[in-house]
Order: structure tokens, then C-alpha cells, then sequence
């Protein structure tokens, strides 16, 4: 199984406080020191590649706004420093590798560790700790430069991926899946929420409900995945749905992670050879994150 990650991430300095820090990676990259994985440098995306799904105004905005020190605010969670372009240019380019790799036939599995997330990062809006929508892009590359007929992209952060949905909306050959705890931020995410042509699919969760409800609502999701017959499945690794996490209240387990994982890979084998890449989206609480990752990794290198 593959392993893309950069230290170029870790040049991405949040204000001291926010919870989207470097010692995320640092937490991951413990919890995975153990394994064998074959670890590749996320190499930086090219600004063609960015424009797979951003307008070019947006990202001259988000390049002109770099500060040469300190911070510049894009909106009230979203922060850059003047390592956050390449570090965020490492993470879009670390997905698309990953999924050039796994087109290849190099291996059928791939995890992408890098920040800053993306799946909150809208057509032409940074939020949400989000400046790109990394696993969009990769999923427009996998469609427009490899040629794919169908992805899917599902998506179990514990906070809806706003970004993502804005950025396949009008996709027919992109099918979104996203769990996430409601009423919580970015507000969206209903059920009716379906899509340009009726392909994406939300599972708003209420605060509290557990591992239990997330099962019952992804079982039925992803015979509907099955259905739709992608040639990749990507997905928006977010662990702050753990029980631990301070910035939500869906209380999953690390064996409920381990479930969901499983259950994709399953279903993976069934439609598309097993193909998937994974991408780290959100996560908090360094112990919770680390352990929850470990068994996401785990489980998709025993089912590759």
C-alpha cells in the first residue's frame, strides 16, 4: 500500500490554538511508523491541475494573499502563513499522485496524509481550514486526464464536505457520499441536497447517535455506490467523528472507523479492483486521530 505525505505540510503554522496544527501530522505519522508502506514525497501540484476545479481568479486571490510572515485571514477559521500555498499545492498534488499511482496498477490502495484539508474549499472560497478541494480535483483528474467513466467520493468527516458537493454538483460521473453530524458547521448537507443529476447523496447525523446509526445509514449508501458502478472510490478521511474529538458530538469508536473502512474496501473489490485512495481531511484529538487512522491504514493494507 501506498503512502504519499511531504514535510512541506507541516510548513502550513496555524495561529497558536487552532485545531488544524502540525502536530496532526506528526500524530499521524507516529501511529503509522510501524507499518510497511511504500512512502512516496507528495510531489507540489501544477496550477493547471488547481484549475481542474477553481477559477483562476480564485487562485491568484489565495496566491496574492500569502504573507511574506505571521498570518493572513481568509475567513474566520482559515488561516495562511507563508509555507500554506506550497504545503496546500503538496496536498493536492499528493491525491492526483496517488491516484496516478493506483491507475497504474503500482498498488490498489493509497492513503494520502497532508494538510491543509480540502473539503471545504468551495469553487471560489476558501473555509472551513480549507483552501483547495484536493480529493475533487483528483476525482476531476481521474475522470478528465486518465479517462474514467464514474468515480465515487465518499466522504465520513464528521462535518459535512461542503466544498466537495460545491465542486461536483454539476459532475454526472462523480457520485458524492457524505456522512456528517447536523446541525454542526458549515450548515449544510440535507438530505435533499441531491445533486445536478441526482448523484449526490447526504446522511445527516444527529449529535450523540453513535457507530450504531452510522452503519445503519451506510449500509444502504453504498449499495447505492455499488449501483452507480465507479471505476475508483476516493475518499475524505475526516476522524473527528471520534468520541474524543472536541469539535463535534457523533461519539464513533475506532472500531466504527474500522467498520466503515472495511465496508468500502469490500466494496471496492466488488466494482472497481479494489481501487481506492484515501485522503486525511479532519481529526482533532492527536491520540483519537492517531489510533483511528492506524486502523483505517490497517484495514485497507489487510483487504488489499
Amino acid at each position: 500500500m501506498l503512502l504519499f505525505s511531504h514535510e512541506d505540510c507541516l510548513g502550513h503554522a496555524e495561529p497558536p490554538g487552532h485545531p488544524e496544527q502540525a502536530a496532526r501530522l506528526m500524530a499521524v505519522e507516529r501511529a503509522l511508523a510501524g507499518f510497511d508502506l511504500d512512502r512516496r514525497a507528495a510531489p507540489l501540484a501544477g496550477r493547471d491541475e488547481v484549475l481542474r476545479c477553481h477559477p483562476a481568479g480564485y487562485v491568484a486571490q489565495v496566491e496574492a494573499a500569502v504573507p511574506a510572515q505571521g498570518w493572513a485571514m481568509l475567513d474566520g477559521d482559515t488561516w495562511l502563513a507563508p509555507g500554506s500555498l506550497t504545503a496546500a499545492l503538496r496536498a493536492v498534488g499528493g491525491v492526483c499522485a496517488a491516484v496516478d499511482a493506483v491507475l497504474a496498477g503500482e498498488a490498489k490502495r493509497a492513503f494520502v496524509t497532508c494538510r491543509p484539508p480540502g473539503h471545504h474549499a468551495e469553487t471560489a472560497r476558501a473555509m472551513g481550514f480549507c483552501l483547495f478541494g484536493s480529493v475533487a480535483i483528483a476525482a476531476k483528474r481521474a475522470l478528465d486526464h486518465h479517462g474514467l467513466s464514474r468515480v465515487a467520493v465518499l466522504d465520513f468527516d464528521v462535518h459535512h464536505g461542503n466544498g466537495t458537493q460545491d465542486l461536483l454538483w454539476n459532475e454526472p460521473r462523480a457520485m458524492f457520499v457524505s456522512s456528517h453530524e447536523m446541525p454542526l458547521y458549515p450548515g449544510t448537507g440535507a438530505a435533499r441536497e441531491t445533486g445536478a443529476h441526482g448523484q449526490v447523496v447526504n446522511l445527516p447525523l444527529r449529535a450523540g447517535s453513535g457507530g450504531a446509526a452510522m452503519r445503519a445509514v451506510w449500509a444502504p449508501a453504498l449499495a447505492r455506490v455499488r449501483d452507480f458502478a465507479p471505476d475508483l472510490i476516493l475518499v475524505s478521511a475526516g476522524f473527528d467523528a471520534h468520541a474524543d474529538d472536541p469539535l463535534a458530538s457523533l461519539e464513533w469508536e475506532v472500531d466504527d472507523f474500522r467498520w466503515l473502512t472495511a465496508a468500502i474496501c469490500d466494496l471496492a473489490d466488488q466494482v472497481c479492483g479494489g481501487r481506492v485512495v484515501s485522503a486525511l481531511e479532519g481529526g482533532y484529538d492527536l491520540p483519537a486521530l492517531g489510533a483511528s487512522v492506524a486502523a483505517h491504514v490497517d484495514e485497507m493494507m489487510r483487504r488489499a
